[in-house]
């Protein structure tokens, strides 16, 4: 054979082989690519920034000018309070004197206070009767100190309430009531008058606190942040924790946290709920609750007992013998028969529903055989009772 010719064999061999190779690793590229995506979520939906919280502030304070709905005669903290006010002013009652304002009102006063908030922005306040008053409508708060858990005052409350509510009564004692009037908001009615500390600045790392713990989360984080910003960047310390490396200087940082806010993180499969509550009766049912192949069986026993006294006299011009009153009770028993109900293996949310609504089932029912399922291990579901 000629060089030439064998030149040109072995060239079209060595191309077989490339084209073999590049069909085979494509082969293996889409199976690696072939599993389903999963639910992807904004990290800031998913996790909150240690340092960086709403803190809680809490007053206690008057409420003047009420239309004669204040707080009566048997909340006695109301006049001392009142009293000690007018001190202030240079004003001095008598002692064991209760003048008995009935224009005035000892309230609670709350507020949130938003992190990184500083001195002169203003906060919603609400205010809440502390005493016996009929209603808040019309009043004014008079300043009012409001402080944190640790005793300092962070910001002074004062203004006219916002009353959603209304009552009326007349003299008879009948009343109607709509909504609450003991209770109303002052918008914008605080402001700060103090920085809460943080040191979410000063740390060399920011720790995301994961809301619902999840390993395949905390991991997923962890991967995310380190195929973005570098090896090493994030460390997922347990299944709540993700240690994240972060600039020192504060606008860098700010910018760091700005592009992890917007950062989509698969979600890590968590296990369904099915909540009940118990005061109201609802039953919520969550997205991908199944059960295993099960029969159900759901009848109600009624027990009914009526009384029916009748009255026993003797006959008339009758010497012996006394009126008498006889109690008759009629007891009867009734139990609704149903059929059995069977689900098949890995029955979806459709069919659990659309099955114990064939039952006729109320909520209350569905609590029962719910949990019935759960204890026999045919529910794969985490029950919450609230």
């Amino acid at each position: 054979m000629k060089p030439n010719r064998i030149r040109h064999v072995m060239m079209t061999i060595v191309i077989g082989l490339f084209v073999l190779n590049s069909h085979a690793q494509s082969g293996r590229t889409a199976a690696r690519a072939a599993p389903v995506q999963a639910d992807r979520s904004a990290l800031m939906d998913l996790v909150d920034v240690e340092g960086i919280r709403d803190n809680q502030l809490v007053g206690y304070g008057l409420v003047v000018g009420l239309d004669g709905t204040g707080d009566r005669g048997q909340v006695r903290f109301t006049g001392q309070s009142v009293a000690n006010m007018l001190r202030e002013f240079g004003v001095s009652l008598p002692p064991n004197i209760n003048p008995n304002l009935k224009n005035a009102a000892a309230v609670t006063v709350t507020a949130t206070m938003p992190p990184g908030y500083s001195p002169g922005q203003t906060l919603d306040v609400s205010v809440s009767s502390l005493g016996d008053a009929k209603s808040l409508r019309g009043g004014q708060l008079l300043m009012t100190p409001l402080r944190g858990v640790d005793g300092e005052i962070y910001a002074l409350a004062q203004g006219d309430l916002v009353v959603g509510g209304v009552n009326a009564s007349g003299a008879s004692g009948s009343s109607v009531a709509v909504n609450s009037s003991n209770t109303g908001l002052i918008p914008n009615g605080a402001t700060i008058e103090r920085m809460i500390p943080s040191d979410f600045a000063e740390r060399p790392d920011v720790m995301l606190n994961l809301r619902r713990p999840s390993f395949q989360t905390a991991n997923a984080i962890m991967d995310e942040i380190n195929t973005r910003f570098g090896a090493d960047t994030a460390v997922a310390l347990n299944a709540t924790k993700v240690s994240v490396r972060a600039p020192y200087d504060s606008s860098q940082r700010t910018a760091f946290m700005a592009l992890l806010e917007n950062m989509q993180v698969a979600q890590g499969r968590s296990r369904p709920r099915v909540v009940f509550n118990s005061r109201t009766g609802t039953v919520v049912i969550g997205q991908g609750v199944k059960v295993k192949a099960a029969a159900v069986a759901h009848g109600s026993l009624t027990v009914t007992v009526s009384e029916t006294p009748q009255v026993s006299q003797p006959a008339p011009f009758s010497r012996q013998g006394e009126t008498a009153v006889v109690p008759r009770s009629d007891v009867s028993v009734s139990q609704d028969v149903k059929p059995m109900i069977q689900w098949p293996e890995g029955a979806n949310l459709e069919t659990i529903v659309n099955t114990v609504n064939s039952l006729g089932a109320s909520p209350d029912d569905i609590m029962s055989i719910l949990q019935s399922l759960e204890r026999a291990g045919a529910l794969n579901a985490e029950l919450i009772v609230m």
